[in-house]
């Protein structure tokens, strides 16, 4: 597994400061328990980060919870499957952008820039607009699919999947934007829920190359911009593909 996401962030200059969430606790790592401090270390040797991300923090007031959560991230998210890196990290960031996750949709809109992703594209995730002419079709039917199954599911059909198909996607790819959706609504919800603010990765322009200077121009301050279209809130159309 290569995630050459965290070697960046692993040179990046940090404070020396706890990671404070808006709404409630999170288990820090000066006074986490013995069981949290173990996978924290686990975590910090596995990746090479001086500090563990705020989102195991959220998951560690329940260790047994943090454990498997680590572990399916690891093997899901942070690897090629059927789906790519990028692909996920595609999928991550729209998901994020839509629910209106400020510290995953930064966190992984950098991730998706790392593995490949165009500013363009990444622009457009951020906006939720799959439409924007960016994304070839099969990426566009992949997105429209994972917004209807973010909205919750219930809309999703045999159309749905045919169109997929149809689009050149295996059903073992389909079933991974399913799993990854279902993972990353969770996700955006219990960040958002512990009021977890972003990292602003996107906005650090110390991070990529000089050839990604205009990446500070899509971070945070673009999410206001949501097409709201995409908003699981907002539409409850069936919205089948034609």
């Amino acid at each position: 597994m290569e995630t050459p996401e965290y070697e960046l962030l692993a040179q990046r200059p940090v404070a020396a400061v706890p990671v404070e969430a808006r709404n409630l606790p999170l288990v820090s790592e000066s006074s986490a328990p013995l069981e949290v401090s173990r996978l924290y270390a686990q975590f910090r040797s596995r990746f090479g980060l001086p500090q563990v991300p705020g989102i195991l923090q959220c998951f560690a007031t329940h260790p047994p919870l943090l454990e498997h959560m680590m572990a399916m991230s690891e093997t899901l998210l942070f690897s090629d499957g059927a789906l790519t890196r990028r692909q996920k990290e595609m999928i991550a960031t729209f998901v994020s952008s839509t629910n209106h996750c400020d510290y995953c949709s930064d966190s992984h809109g950098f991730f998706y820039r790392v593995h490949g992703g165009s500013i363009k594209s990444l622009v457009a995730l951020l906006a939720c607009d799959p439409q924007s002419g960016i994304f070839t079709k099969a990426e566009h039917a992949l997105l429209e699919f994972v917004a209807a199954v973010n909205r919750g599911g219930e809309s999703v059909t045999p159309k749905w999947v045919q169109n997929l198909r149809n689009h050149g996607w295996t059903d073992v790819q389909i079933a991974e934007a399913i799993h990854l959706t279902a993972l990353f609504a969770t996700f955006n919800r219990v960040v958002n829920a512990f009021g977890l603010p972003s990292r602003e990765l996107l906005a650090d322009r110390s991070l990529l190359d000089v050839q990604d200077s205009p990446k500070a121009n899509t971070g945070p301050r673009l999410v206001a911009s949501r097409d709201v279209r995409y908003s699981g809130s907002i539409r409850h159309d069936s919205g089948e593909p034609k």
